[in-house]
């Protein structure tokens, strides 16, 4: 039977092709690349080039090494492609970042990289620290809205818990620290899923908790409960005690920072409690009366055996506490360094298990107070002025929760300015993020077209 004109076109209209045709030209393609460099960022530092190494072979170390100027490459273009999409829709929100307190960080961090023990190692590691770092502070400002910005993250959550939780099903003698592992097989039946370690994964998911009742907070009822719950339960079975504890205890101490309206006791509820971790660690090898409250205590604050770490790490202090001995140059080469009788072990250390301590040694103290003014003090001056103006309180909370656990975190391991170590991405993302939303506020949804 012959159709007329009408009756075909009333077809094509209501035809899948045309109206996916249709849905597929309303989609902004920059937006979308903006999203997608966002998810890949966090997807390459998260994930990794390698992830699930494989520790019962002696050659993992050599894998991981063959794949660094990938990594260098892989993080520059990122850098490069996140930097031309912001130059071109945030340059006000850029130029915020120029202040005297930053560049005197950036010179202080050029002259120490000149002036390193190993000049060499210490710029290729400056160069891929830079990219990353410049990754973290840009990631805000990719997603056009607040709404695409939630997307991104729960996106790139649940791909690496899935990721994590295939892996422990499927390929368990990857994702799970074994007996024959080379280095500590002590630590078997722990998960690690697609990381390289324990005391990785389960910093990443006490972060993927918050971020996870962040997203159920702004309406997310489905995906951020997931993701809380999916993370809780991994961070639960990595035997991460210091991270599983805090993960409770920060978050209780960020809601407490939240409602609570002046800046000093805002200060004292985050700072004091930071002090006393550090003077009850490190300080405990510096003062004979810390050392006997240290011992007095239930617990033990010193990991069974770290003191000696931190005391070989102070004397390294003590040699140059100026200038250090060079940005992530010099856990590299300890072996024949002298060490107090009993305590050689300590050479064998891959870093002083203390961010702090460990800022000193590298990039001197006064690089340590540059980062401690920028990173430290500045975030939660921030926060205050965007709990003054209410922008965006809820990821603003999200920010500061995270900026918190990496204090606390950074206390017993070392992570700060460390490359691409996933616990420095998300702490230098949420410390941008609080430094954007306190002179920015965010865009909540796209505008009407």
């Amino acid at each position: 039977m012959d159709r007329s004109a009408a009756d075909m076109t009333d077809v094509e209209a209501r035809s899948p092709g045309r109206a996916l045709r249709e849905e597929l030209a309303k989609i902004d393609v920059g937006r979308l690349a903006r999203c997608l460099v966002a998810v890949a960022a966090v997807l390459l530092v998260m994930i990794t080039l390698d992830p699930f190494p494989d520790l019962r072979s002696e050659d993992v170390a050599n894998v991981v090494g063959g794949r660094m100027a990938l990594n260098y490459i892989s993080f520059g273009l990122l850098a490069a492609v996140a930097a031309l999409f912001t130059l071109t829709t945030d340059a006000p929100s850029l130029k915020t970042l120029v202040t005297p307190l930053h560049l005197c960080l950036v010179g202080w961090m050029a002259i120490n990289v000149v002036f390193s023990e190993s000049r060499e190692v210490s710029i290729q590691r400056f160069l891929l620290a830079t990219s990353v770092t410049s990754l973290a502070v840009l990631l805000p400002l990719l997603p056009p809205t607040q709404r695409s910005f939630n997307r991104c993250l729960g996106a790139a959550a649940l791909v690496l818990l899935v990721l994590c939780y295939l892996g422990i099903f499927l390929a368990p003698q990857y994702s799970i620290h074994s007996a024959l592992d080379i280095t500590e097989p002590q630590l078997a039946g722990d998960w690690r899923g697609s990381f390289g370690h324990k005391n990785v994964a389960s910093p990443v998911m006490t972060i993927l908790v918050y971020v996870g009742i962040y997203l159920g907070a702004v309406g997310s009822f489905v995906m951020g409960p997931a993701i809380a719950a999916l993370a809780g339960v991994f961070l639960i079975f990595t035997g991460g005690k210091t991270s599983t504890v805090l993960c409770l205890v920060v978050y209780a101490l960020a809601s407490l920072v939240y409602v609570t309206r002046s800046l000093w006791l805002k200060r004292m509820i985050c700072f004091a409690p930071l002090i006393v971790m550090n003077l009850l660690t490190v300080g405990s090898v510096m003062s004979p009366a810390l050392g006997t409250i240290t011992r007095m205590l239930p617990v033990d604050p010193t990991f069974t055996g770290r003191s000696d770490i931190w005391e070989f790490a102070l004397a390294a202090v003590a040699e140059k506490p100026v200038l250090g001995h060079g940005y992530a140059a010099f856990w590299d080469d300890v072996t024949e360094r002298q060490t107090a009788k009993g305590s050689e072990w300590a050479v064998t250390a891959a870093h002083s298990h203390n961010s702090y301590l460990d800022l000193a040694i590298t990039i001197g103290l006064p690089g340590l107070l540059l980062v401690i003014l920028v990173f430290v003090l500045a975030p939660l001056r921030n926060f205050q002025v965007i709990q003054a103006h209410n922008r965006s309180n809820a990821l603003g909370k999200l920010f500061l929760t995270i900026w918190l656990f990496g204090l606390f975190y950074g206390t017993t391991e070392t992570f700060l300015l460390e490359r691409q170590n996933p616990i420095w991405f998300m702490f230098a993302l949420a410390a941008a993020g609080l430094h954007f939303l306190a002179r920015f506020q965010c865009v909540r949804s796209e505008p009407n077209r």
